[in-house]
């Protein structure tokens, strides 16, 4: 744990003022996601598939409980969320829920907005290559700013995984696609993306994401890589991501980085995003994970291969 404290303080003495978001397509990603500049559609596992793509759950087989914790300073923003996914039978799926509540500054006036996030997420792989997955959300959101009104309902997402090869996938997803009642904060969004695997301990990966909603319907995409640094004994890795992150619709850029550490039981991890064009956006996130049985990524010929991490 010490050799990661270093890392940790260099990571939070980047951070400044931040410029909120305010809906769901941020608010319910994860550290691991954020910190390769939102871009894991292609290879989103575990709690990344409950926010990006619910179709990669087959990719790994492992029982997983998550718990998280997210602060964003513009608005005093607390994010809280906790889920447990099973990918280990002919049905991967993850049950969840998000909290984000914040204190929004508007002309000198300060308000407050909750939303409580409740759902589950579910994969079938189809065929060797073809997974298909979605996420039913009941959301009920409450709001005292001005022009803003309290909703709540169900929405739904959809997703597909194609694995191109044993090291390519390719993800593609829409987000709130469908709602029993519309809400700004649940916007429409359609998004795709790959997911590589050059060497056993690196990993590559390139999204884009379409709003389809509201006054900020044009693309959003980002990059990043992830390097899996393993100790000397080989029972404990450090994960080390960086990336970067574009928004033409707000006109902003993000450089986008994480650390962590795991090992068979239990890992940690940790991502921070910062905005270095058009304006001061700043978000840290930090989640721990604890696994049950943990088994083989299955291969596309229906073998086992390697793990994610081990």
């Amino acid at each position: 744990m010490r050799s990661i404290v270093p890392a940790v303080l260099t990571v939070t003495s980047l951070l400044g003022s931040a410029r909120a978001e305010t809906d769901s397509l941020d608010d319910m990603l994860g550290p691991r996601e954020i910190a390769v500049g939102d871009a894991m559609r292609g290879g989103a596992t575990g709690a990344s598939a409950i926010g990006l793509n619910p179709a990669g759950l087959p990719l790994n087989r492992e029982l997983v409980f998550e718990g998280g914790y997210g602060y964003r300073e513009a608005d005093d923003a607390s994010l809280i969320n906790v889920s447990a996914c099973d990918s280990t039978n002919a049905m991967p799926g993850c049950f969840f829920y998000d909290y984000a509540g914040s204190n929004p500054e508007l002309e000198g006036m300060t308000g407050s907005r909750r939303t409580h996030v409740a759902g589950m997420a579910l994969s079938k792989q189809i065929l060797p290559r073809v997974m298909l997955g979605t996420t039913t959300k009941y959301y009920d959101f409450e709001s005292d700013m001005t022009g803003e009104t309290s909703h709540s309902g169900f929405v739904f997402d959809l997703g597909g995984t194609v694995r191109l090869t044993e090291m390519i996938n390719f993800g593609v997803a829409a987000q709130n696609l469908f709602a029993s009642e519309k809400s700004p904060h649940f916007p429409r969004a359609v998004g795709g993306g790959f997911h590589a695997r050059p060497m056993d301990l690196l990993a590559v990966s390139f999204d884009a994401r379409w709003r389809l909603d509201g006054d900020q319907q044009q693309i959003r995409y980002g990059g990043g890589a992830e390097l899996f640094l393993r100790g000397s004994r080989g029972q404990t890795g450090y994960p080390v991501r960086i990336g970067g992150l574009r928004d033409n619709g707000l006109g902003t850029s993000y450089v986008t980085g994480g650390i962590g550490m795991a090992n068979l039981k239990w890992s940690i991890d940790i991502g921070a995003r910062r905005e270095v064009k058009g304006g001061d956006d700043t978000l840290i996130l930090a989640s721990m994970r604890f696994y049950g049985p943990r088994m083989a990524a299955p291969m596309i010929n229906g073998g086992g291969g390697g793990g994610d991490e081990f």
